[in-house]
């Protein structure tokens, strides 16, 4: 028995140090698919002037392309292999969830289970490719168009910089779309939203150092900047206090006799988030704006007049028509992304077979109909919560020309995807604790046998 117990022992140690080394894994795994992402963000593509191309830039990044250059990590400005970053494949996933909600060819396959779940991703990486060869196919015809004080951007026209353009930035685009899935397969937390969050952070230091030379060089006043610095850091507080925020319907399961024992009639909560969306919304409401209008801003003088007139009508951030835009499609996905993840009846269903209810609600239809109402309601308050966060600080960005990095959207983004890659840490440290108590407990029965 002593040498059982001992083994017992050796296995307990070992399984704990085997979790906390798949994490460990995990972690590492992670920050180096993020270096991997931010290495290539500095290589550019082939026939630039990187002199020409900054003076462009400079003189064009404050509207659509200054925020498209956000989510982008800086490499748009750089004009680099991941200038498209991952927004092809996040407008691609929006088309493929709208059609699949539309189309009853596509809704079965969804409900075939895995198979179906990887037709409908094949398809979206297939919609991807065609984005990014669209979108690239722009920009390159806009690169040839731009004239800096002392030459072209590009160095050599013509049709072979056009083609290699866009089989680089299609190629980029598509790897990052693997090394995103590769993050959430093998890494911690959502591998698409922690690539736009990396890109966004590497470039904060950068974005506060010019708000500051701002203030140095009496363009912003001091008052403003340590308003500013205020504004951005109630702003994070808002957020974690908003996406932390949730209803908690109280759910009972009836008494039930086993033998002798009486089981059963305890009351546990079902949690419901204020923003059962996070920060999809938002990142959706972005790409569809920046999908036409950014190759319409870049393409001016060789493109369809159409998609530049639409840009010129859509302006930027806190202009009118852009802010209306964008706040109706933030409502939009907060409202749709919600259905897609939560099932007001299939819930209901499943309360009802394990004989749960909610006091004072019948169960089926009727908890259902419940769940749907609240549901609704939060959804409600948290559409406007995302809205309002996302579209106030830009006002005053547009006002006085700050970085965009210190926007609400990118607050959203930085502050959700932290919260959420920690809860998952989290998640995985509990288990790892949870099996250590098990496998001790188990250790201290046998030794008590003994």
């Amino acid at each position: 028995m002593a040498s059982m117990a001992e083994r017992l022992a050796a296995n307990v140690n070992f399984g704990v140090l085997a979790k906390a080394e798949t994490l460990k894994k995990r972690l590492w795994f992670t920050l180096g698919a993020l270096i991997i992402y931010r290495i290539g963000s500095y290589i550019p593509i082939p026939g630039i002037d990187p002199g020409a191309l900054e003076e462009i830039f400079q003189q064009n990044a404050g509207g659509i392309l200054g925020m498209f250059n956000m989510f982008a990590g800086g490499a748009l400005g750089r004009m680099t292999i991941f200038a498209l970053n991952i927004i092809p494949y996040i407008s691609a996933s929006i088309i493929m969830q709208l059609l699949v909600a539309s189309s009853p060819t596509l809704g079965q396959l969804r409900k075939e289970g895995e198979a179906g779940r990887k037709k409908i991703n094949q398809y979206t990486r297939y919609g991807t490719v065609f984005l990014a060869a669209l979108q690239g196919y722009g920009i390159a015809i806009g690169l040839e168009t731009f004239q800096a004080s002392f030459g072209p951007v590009v160095i050599d026209s013509g049709a072979l910089f056009r083609y290699s353009t866009v089989i680089t930035l299609v190629g980029g685009t598509i790897f990052l779309m693997w090394l995103g899935e590769q993050i959430t397969q093998r890494g911690i937390g959502n591998g698409i939203s922690l690539i736009i969050f990396a890109g966004i952070v590497a470039e904060l230091p950068s974005a506060l150092a010019a708000t500051f030379d701002l203030g140095r060089s009496g363009a912003l006043s001091t008052g403003l900047l340590i308003f500013f610095l205020f504004m951005a850091i109630s702003v994070i507080a808002f957020i974690v206090f908003m996406e932390r925020a949730q209803r908690r319907l109280i759910v009972q399961y009836p008494k039930r006799q086993s033998g002798n024992k009486i089981l059963g009639g305890e009351a546990s909560h079902m949690p419901l988030k204020l923003n059962s969306a996070g920060v999809i919304p938002p990142i959706f409401a972005s790409s569809l704006l920046l999908l036409p209008s950014t190759v319409g801003q870049l393409n001016a003088a060789g493109g369809p007049e159409w998609l530049y007139n639409f840009s010129t009508f859509l302006g930027g951030p806190g202009q009118p028509v852009y802010t209306s835009i964008y706040m109706a499609l933030i409502i939009f996905f907060a409202f749709f992304y919600t259905a897609l993840v939560f099932n007001p009846q299939e819930t209901a269903e499943n309360l009802r077979k394990h004989g749960g209810y909610i006091p004072g609600i019948r169960p089926g239809g009727h908890t259902a109909d419940y769940i749907d109402y609240i549901l609704t309601r939060l959804t409600t308050l948290g559409s406007i919560y995302l809205a309002a966060v996302c579209l106030l600080p830009e006002y005053l960005i547009a006002e006085y020309a700050l970085p965009f990095y210190f926007g609400g959207t990118s607050l959203l983004i930085v502050v959700s995807v932290s919260m959420d890659t920690m809860a998952q840490v989290q998640s995985h440290l509990i288990a790892h604790q949870y099996e250590g108590l098990i496998k001790h407990a188990r250790l201290r029965g046998a030794r008590a046998r003994r």
